[in-house]
């Protein structure tokens, strides 16, 4: 195996802008923590990383191409300030044509998107990762309608990536319904969702790790945790990238009332 091959990652990367709010900083103080210290754990800092954030969907995988992403501020009701801050990484055009060219070769669909910006799926867990934005960062859309298999796949196709020096992160939640956060009776079933989670995720065999990610659904109180997939499906593409590389989880954090975890393959 090349020893340089990085990893693929999932990130659960909590609610809104908060490593810019201090109190809610305190309350992730396991997740900074954990993201701060995680480049150290990599074989080689990255040449790019590739993010799939779970706040990014279109109608057909899309890869945004601008040079200079803009800050999407996909957040409601926080401090006028968090509307101000800024990640001022570079994208990777270069990279965005050969995403592109990797999945049209796998007979996928690819669009193009020059106006996409970082959404704070994209920017919070890097801001803490790579405070400086010294790493380009390019983009990659979900696909609408959201099935497993598809971004399975997609994952597959962009597997070779990881020994050109890419990090491919999926963002999103391992927890994810907007009614439930803060609910002291949320947590069960968020630990249940997870066990079910992890015993996929840490399957030897690649083959029945897909098959009970893309039956995601079988899992118990499926729906009550994922209303909607959009926090789940970062999780397809990375563990489609993985190959045969067994599933880790990395850290943990229970904030508002529910757990939250983050895994690696490789």
């Amino acid at each position: 195996m090349n020893t340089t091959r990085l990893p693929t990652l999932f990130i659960s990367h909590g609610g809104g802008p908060w490593p810019y709010i201090p109190d809610m900083r305190q309350k992730f103080a396991a997740t900074a923590e954990a993201l701060q210290n995680l480049p150290a754990t990599l074989p080689a800092k990255p040449k790019a990383i590739l993010a799939i954030s779970g706040h990014w969907e279109a109608p057909q995988f899309s890869v945004a191409t601008s040079a200079n992403p803009p800050m999407e501020y996909d957040y409601y009701g926080f401090p006028e300030y968090t509307y101000h801050v800024q990640y001022p990484a570079q994208g990777d055009v270069a990279l965005a044509f050969k995403v592109k060219h990797l999945l049209n070769a796998s007979g996928i669909t690819c669009d193009e998107d020059a106006a996409r910006g970082f959404d704070h799926g994209v920017f919070v867990p890097l801001m803490l990762m790579y405070p400086d934005a010294d790493v380009p960062v390019l983009m990659l859309s979900l696909k609408s309608g959201y099935d497993p298999y598809e971004h399975i796949k997609l994952g597959n196709a962009l597997a070779p990536l990881r020994d050109e020096g890419v990090l491919i992160i999926g963002s999103g939640l391992t927890y994810h319904n907007m009614r439930g956060f803060g609910r002291p009776e949320s947590y069960a079933p968020s630990v249940q969702f997870e066990q079910y989670l992890y015993a996929a995720i840490t399957d030897p065999d690649p083959e029945k790790r897909h098959q009970a990610l893309v039956n995601w659904e079988q899992a118990p109180f499926a729906r009550a945790v994922h209303p909607r997939e959009d926090h789940l499906m970062p999780l397809m593409v990375v563990a489609g990238a993985a190959g045969s590389d067994i599933g880790q989880c990395i850290f943990t954090d229970t904030v508002f009332e529910v757990l939250m975890a983050s895994y690696r393959f490789g």
